[in-house]
């Protein structure tokens, strides 16, 4: 995936050189593989919501019992269906659901048991509309060989990391980023506590949250006059 961007930005666009990379979830993993595969090509980097090792442990479980949720479904008849196996469509969607839920937020907007309820309902009826099962395990799967962990050193930007701390995906209790961080020279990793203002795993997309970083990135990555 990143040597097809690499090809679109050099070769496509005729680009010699980023001012920045930077990427959110999947995105995020595609910043830190940019970072060691063309070390020279960019001034900063900002990777939001992943982890800068290979997909394993729960973040691995959940990924998953949501593939084999869709494989062992028999409407899926490997990847020949006619229509969705929704039953396994449904679980796949509850799993997406919880691994991106923000805790905070979702008391906040469903405090009763009918709001909660209303909103599975409402939910999982509108992920069906747009899910197919074998796009869905091409996403889930994509990251499969993933680990950038024996390169970080090669590192030669400046890389400003940011996770929340509400993130499913990538707990902050597991304590990898702050202990991976210190092995890229100019690296700087900044946890967001689990607020009101944060969304989960999703909280990449609420600029809001930790623009005043990208800010400062920027400004001492800035190239002198």
């Amino acid at each position: 995936m990143v040597a097809a961007q690499y090809a679109l930005v050099t070769k496509g666009l005729e680009v010699n050189h980023l001012r920045l990379v930077m990427g959110t979830s999947m995105g995020c993993m595609h910043t830190f593989m940019w970072a060691e595969a063309y070390p020279d090509f960019m001034d900063a980097l900002m990777p939001l919501a992943c982890l800068p090792v290979q997909i394993a442990g729960r973040n691995r479980v959940w990924r998953e019992l949501a593939m084999d949720a869709i494989r062992n479904d028999p409407q899926w008849l490997k990847g020949d269906y006619v229509t969705q196996p929704i039953a396994a469509m449904r679980t796949a969607a509850g799993l997406l659901l919880i691994a991106g839920s923000a805790p905070i937020q979702m008391q906040i907007s469903l405090p009763t048991r009918e709001a909660a309820d209303e909103f599975v309902q409402k939910y999982v009826q509108r992920q069906l509309e747009d899910l197919d099962a074998n796009d869905f395990l091409y996403q889930v799967n994509a990251s499969r060989d993933y680990d950038p962990s024996s390169g970080l050193e090669k590192i030669k930007a400046p890389l400003l990391q940011i996770n929340s701390g509400d993130d499913f995906i990538n707990p902050p209790e597991l304590g990898i980023a702050e202990r991976e961080i210190k092995r890229i020279k100019g690296g700087r990793f900044v946890l967001l506590q689990a607020s009101d203002q944060t969304h989960g795993h999703g909280t990449h997309t609420w600029a809001v949250v930790w623009q005043q970083y990208l800010a400062q990135l920027l400004e001492a990555s800035k190239a002198a006059p």
